[in-house]
């Protein structure tokens, strides 16, 4: 029930930070933000990891700021998998990374889970 919850909570932070980069990013509806928000919760679980551990070096020496660029690099293949979901290009991928963190902290205080 809590995944249910968190899934619910990160689709409609999805729909959030679209609306407010509807310049940049597209999401076509709410099935797309649910495929959007499963996607990315996958990417962050299984394939954030390993490219965290690969590029550890390069990590270290940008004082972690390469790790937004990993995010940024999600969104983008997340955007390139699921149809409907659509960002404009790598500066629009790290400014929604950056505006879904923050608002998706905001929606799990508001609602804890």
């Amino acid at each position: 029930m809590r995944i249910l919850a968190k899934w619910i909570l990160m689709t409609l932070a999805v729909l959030i930070t679209a609306w407010l980069l509807a310049r940049g990013v597209a999401v076509s509806g709410i099935g797309t933000a649910i495929v959007t928000a499963l996607v990315l919760g996958l990417m962050n679980a299984i394939v954030r990891p390993v490219l965290v551990i690969l590029t550890l070096p390069l990590t270290i020496v940008t004082l972690g700021l390469f790790i937004f660029v990993l995010n940024a690099l999600l969104v983008l293949l997340t955007s390139s998998i699921v149809p409907g979901f659509h960002v404009l290009g790598f500066g629009w991928a790290l400014l929604f990374s950056l505006v879904l963190s923050v608002v998706s902290f905001v929606l799990n205080r508001v609602v804890p889970v």
